[in-house]
């Protein structure tokens, strides 16, 4: 069972570590589907894609964990065919700058980042 697909280990709200909650958050997708989300409610369809990448298994499955944490809303519309949408809560609108000033900073940095990976690379295979 990998992390996305395991039940968090939050019982009663004492129990939630701040290492669960962030690394709920956190993960890759959890953070492209909040900040694919935060403009309103959107349907599936076009969370599979905002989200490059992602399957519609991993998608359905960081949407559960989303919505069992409270962070989004499944509308499900009792028409023909049905139409399901999702929202974010006030909790997780509350998340969105910080996850926004957080995409912000790896946007204007990923360079950096980037040519310092090939500078420590390069040292460590002229050291081996």
């Amino acid at each position: 069972m990998s992390f996305e697909e395991a039940p968090s280990a939050c019982g009663p709200p004492s129990a939630c570590s701040v290492e669960d909650v962030i690394d709920r958050v956190g993960s890759k997708w959890s953070v492209g589907i909040l900040l694919a989300a935060a403009d309103g409610p959107i349907r599936f369809s076009a969370l599979e894609r905002a989200i490059p990448g992602i399957s519609r298994r991993m998608l359905t499955l960081t949407l559960r964990n989303l919505e069992r944490d409270g962070l989004v809303v499944r509308t499900m519309y009792p028409v023909v065919p049905p139409r399901v949408e999702y929202s974010l809560t006030p909790m997780a609108l509350e998340l969105r700058a910080a996850l926004v000033a957080l995409s912000g900073w790896a946007a204007r940095h990923r360079g950096d980042i980037a040519a310092a990976r090939t500078r420590y690379d390069e040292r460590e295979a002229g050291s081996a």
